[in-house]
């Protein structure tokens, strides 16, 4: 067993760190935003944007803007210049290795601005690169039949003349007109939430090179202004779509490469581009994840979040579920997205992370009001609204459902409509199961199922050891006779007021179909793989670390790590763990180097997925030694300064790499959290 000491020290100095990152201004509600990385990608598409608008003669002052168009451009080409790799090619991130897709990006944007000659060292370095590589139809074969992200690509380098528009895919932009609900019926060639790509890039494709067939044609140019209806009205009132970049830009080039620089749509786009540079000249992947970060902060923390922020957090958090049908993907209320910014989708990860940390301050609230006053508690009653209850507020007319539900039951129900027929769990829209960031997903369907099960359990406090979220909603219907019976059973404490009857019989039956699912997609060796998350070293860039350690936290929350897949899953997770280094001679007084974690084996370790694997497998005493091994990995970095160094391990908008500043502070705190607890329950 590891020094308790300093154990705990790691894990004060830890904490101490995040919460120093909690924004607490006067003013305002306490929250976490963190920094999402600088992507070459998103500097090099909002560069080209903003120059196909000045190829269309307009300047900051037709936008009443104070930017500088040709400041902004500059300082992105210098940026993407100063941030070229040695092979001649640009990740995502700045820690990430070369791809061919944002290496054409951004070659093509020192062609588009005539720049070329200028940066000629660069521009040869590249091109290289590029055909080393495969050029375009390398590009095609790294998505596949997806279209989201090769044929925006393609775009962007025929609009900078270094590609065909005979090249470019014509994508069915008069799909859009159709009413939202058939759009997962008709399959569109790009995922959910594209829909602004798939309508910009559709129509300057019609405008430079029409379909042959006159009928589709037709068809085309009639659609042209509805469909441009369409994109003026599922745009955020800050221009950003989903609050990225690279999308946003695509969307404002396309339409401006097609002579509609003056557009609405394009003069929101040209203001959320213009006020989302950086200083030293890049453009971040997206705005924040603060909703999603604010969710892994409190939930990492647990009892460990300050009296002082719990009321607040839960305001701002509840501020951020949405309450109105979403003009995007059409969704429903109930849900929260990763943002707190205009440019947000409801979606099933930052749901079940809301759900989840509400109740865990909502539980936490009301353990500390129960050594109150009665009269004291009846004042202090405004986190009690969260849990479920059947009296009416003003945050209980949101239900997805429509009732006298809590926020917490109504982003249950809210999951419980997004369930695939599969069992699993998409990330936006029910339905969308062709192309692979709209189907269900291992570790998104788990965490719907710690959420869920969390809220059948009424937000009560679990302690992983067995089963308790069927017998919640076996008490809700039971006479009281039995439901003592029922206590006396598992020690539980069934404090239940009216609820949803019906639901919760839905809730149960999605957490079996959710776990079926689990089982039919584990891999043979034992592993899942995320859907948001990856490992640029690993085979197919798949993470497998970081999805079995999310699913195997649904089998602890449901209290089933003794379930055949958890045990599999367990001993994989264990076996590719980075083994010690072996010292020169048996006389070398150095200590063993702690092992930590990688994507899988192999691959070098990193704070993220260390944390990640080392908190569920402190639950099983077989692993524990491994665990244990992996906490001693973090607290060297706790001591060294380098816990916050994060890791490019994100997805987002396709196979577009990230990393978030966050990230490992977060995981590394939850770990060593979960380390304490174990360790002073434990004899020494």
């Amino acid at each position: 067993m590891i020094d308790h000491e300093q154990l705990t020290s790691a894990f004060q100095t830890a904490k101490d760190l995040l919460l120093a990152e909690c924004r607490n201004e006067p003013g305002e509600l306490p929250h976490w935003e963190g920094e999402l990385s600088t992507s070459a990608l998103s500097t090099a598409t909002a560069v080209m944007a903003l120059q196909q608008v000045c190829n269309a003669g307009r300047t900051a002052a037709d936008y009443s803007l104070e930017a500088d168009f040709a400041a902004l451009i500059r300082g992105g080409l210098n940026w993407l210049a100063e941030h070229q790799n040695d092979d001649g090619g640009w990740g995502d991130t700045v820690k990430s290795i070369s791809n061919i897709s944002t290496t054409m990006l951004t070659h093509a944007v020192f062609h588009a601005t005539g720049t070329a000659d200028e940066f000629a060292e660069q521009v040869e370095k590249a091109k290289a690169h590029i055909d080393e590589k495969g050029g375009v139809p390398a590009v095609v074969a790294r998505y596949g039949k997806d279209k989201t992200f090769s044929v925006p690509i393609l775009t962007h380098c025929a609009l900078a003349g270094l590609v065909d528009w005979k090249e470019v895919t014509s994508l069915p932009f008069e799909l859009a007109c159709l009413p939202a609900k058939f759009y997962s019926t008709i399959r569109l060639p790009v995922v959910s939430y594209a829909l602004p790509a798939l309508i910009a890039i559709g129509q300057v494709k019609h405008h430079h090179r029409p379909s042959w067939n006159p009928i589709i044609r037709f068809i085309r140019n009639l659609a042209i202004k509805k469909s441009l209806r369409v994109l003026d009205r599922i745009q955020p009132p800050n221009g950003g779509f989903l609050e990225a970049a690279p999308l946003t830009s695509f969307v404002t080039m396309s339409l401006a490469g097609k002579g509609l620089a003056d557009h609405v749509v394009v003069k929101r786009a040209v203001r959320f581009l213009c006020e989302s540079a950086r200083p030293d000249g890049s453009w971040p992947i997206d705005t924040n994840l603060a909703t999603w970060v604010t969710t892994l902060s409190v939930n990492a923390l647990k009892e460990h979040v300050p009296d002082d922020l719990r009321s607040g957090l839960s305001k701002w958090l509840l501020d951020q579920q949405y309450k109105e049908v979403h003009p995007f993907t059409n969704a429903a209320p109930g849900g929260w997205a990763w943002t707190d910014l205009p440019g947000g989708v409801p979606d099933a990860d930052d749901t079940p992370g809301a759900m989840l940390a509400l109740q865990k301050l909502a539980r936490s609230q009301q353990e500390r009001d129960s050594r109150e006053d009665a009269k004291t508690r009846r004042v202090r009653s405004d986190l009690r609204a969260f849990a479920p209850s059947r009296e009416k507020s003003e945050t209980q007319t949101l239900s997805a459902d429509p009732g006298d539900a809590g926020p917490v039951e109504n982003g249950a129900a809210w999951l419980l409509n997004l369930q695939n027929r599969d069992g699993g769990f998409p990330t936006f829209c029910r339905g969308w199961g062709t192309l692979p960031f709209d189907r269900s997903s291992a570790d998104i369907t788990a965490h719907c199922l710690r959420a869920i099960a969390q809220w059948l359990c009424d937000g009560k406090p679990r302690d992983y050891s067995h089963n308790q979220w069927k017998a919640w909603w076996l008490a809700s219907s039971l006479a009281e006779s039995e439901r003592f019976k029922l206590e006396l059973d598992t020690g539980e404490t069934f404090d239940t007021e009216p609820r949803n009857e019906q639901q919760m019989r839905r809730a149960v039956r999605a957490i079996e179909s959710g776990l079926v699912f689990l089982k039919r997609v584990q891999r043979p060796n034992g592993s899942w793989v995320p859907l948001w998350f990856g490992n640029q070293f690993a085979e197919n860039d798949e993470n497998s670390v970081y999805g079995t350690s999310r699913v195997l936290m649904a089998y602890r929350d449901l209290g089933m790590l003794d379930a055949p897949e958890a045990q599999k899953a367990a001993a994989w997770l264990a076996s590719v763990q980075e083994p010690e280094q072996e010292k020169p001679s048996s006389l070398d007084p150095r200590p063993s180097t702690p092992r930590g974690w990688g994507g899988d084996a192999g691959i070098a370790p990193s704070v993220e997925e260390t944390a990640l694997a080392v908190e569920v497998l402190l639950e099983f005493d077989s692993y524990r030694k491994n665990a244990f091994d992996g906490i001693s990995w973090l607290i060297d970095k706790v001591v060294d300064g380098s816990v916050s160094v994060p890791t490019p391990i994100g997805f987002y908008f396709a196979r577009l790499w990230y990393f978030e500043s966050l990230y490992p502070l977060i995981f590394a705190v939850s770990a060593l959290r979960r380390a304490v607890e174990i360790s002073e329950s434990s004899p020494a």
